[in-house]
């Protein structure tokens, strides 16, 4: 039988977190683990850039869609689709800005852009089953997994009006390729594919360098001395995963090529492919 302790008005089953608060660092010190349970090791996140590929229109969207459609064939590829916002998502931010609007209210906007984005690519996707995951239901995963249907996921981390502050500016810090690794980090996930319009990871910016040079395989920590200003994701990404438990690998692939996404989700090196060694 458990040990009840009383004297403070209260009677506590003992415990090392009676009395205290899950914020407390103390708390979380004594009750940290080397890694987390992994809810979804045989998932992969895939991420669908809303500038680099939704903006882009049909000649982008439709053959990554026919792609996606032949990856849901092989039931031994199991993913989650998460999409980004796009252009309208600095648009809405820039209004936002003109309001005074609080930082987590800015976030909260952006997540209903990137939701746009996730209801046009189930439209597309529909006839194939698929189905827009809402905010946060990340209990409704398996349900879909069992019925062979693919969710689609908005980017946005799910901090909705609490986002923390920004350590300069009044920009949200953590935006959708954040997000999404976030997502993929908790569930304890395979691997994310972010699906750029690029090759993968350079150096300095290819639209701008011709002789940009691109990173093929690395280690994150080969990668975040020399992490370039010109990014393709998130610089706040890579800070946050070199503490993180459970992801041990993100690849970039080219969305405009076909095929380079098929092979990242079978385990190939294509692209730019991010190794980091488990804790």
């Amino acid at each position: 039988m458990a040990e009840l302790i009383s004297g403070d008005g209260r009677t506590h089953i003992n415990s090392r977190l009676m009395r205290e608060s899950l914020q407390n660092r103390g708390v979380l010190s004594q009750t940290e683990s080397d890694r987390d349970l992994r809810v979804f090791p045989d998932v992969t996140l895939v991420s669908i850039g809303g500038q680099s590929i939704f903006d882009r229109g049909k000649a982008a969207i439709l053959p990554l869609v026919e792609e996606l459609v032949e990856i849901k064939r092989d039931k031994s590829l199991k993913m989650v689709i998460g999409v980004g916002g796009g252009t309208r998502v600095r648009h809405t931010i820039s209004i936002a800005l003109d309001l005074g609007l609080p930082v987590g209210g800015m976030a909260q906007l952006v997540g209903a852009m990137e939701e746009l984005n996730a209801i046009l690519l189930n439209t597309l996707l529909a006839p194939h089953g698929s189905m827009p995951m809402q905010r946060d239901h990340f209990w409704d995963l398996p349900l879909y997994f069992d019925a062979g249907i693919t969710p689609i996921a908005i980017s946005v981390p799910p901090y909705h009006f609490w986002e923390p502050p920004p350590e300069a500016g009044h920009l949200p810090m953590h935006g959708s390729d954040f997000g999404l690794f976030q997502l993929a980090e908790v569930l304890g996930m395979k691997q994310v594919v972010y699906v750029k319009d690029e090759d993968g990871l350079y150096d300095k910016d290819p639209k701008k360098h011709p002789d940009a040079r691109r990173f093929g395989k690395i280690t994150l920590a080969e990668l975040l001395p020399q992490l370039p200003d010109d990014n393709i994701l998130d610089r706040e990404l890579f800070h946050a995963w070199s503490h993180a438990k459970n992801l041990t690998r993100i690849t970039i692939v080219n969305g405009l090529q076909r095929g380079q996404l098929t092979r990242a989700l079978r385990g190939d090196d294509v692209g730019t492919v991010i190794v980091k060694e488990p804790a």
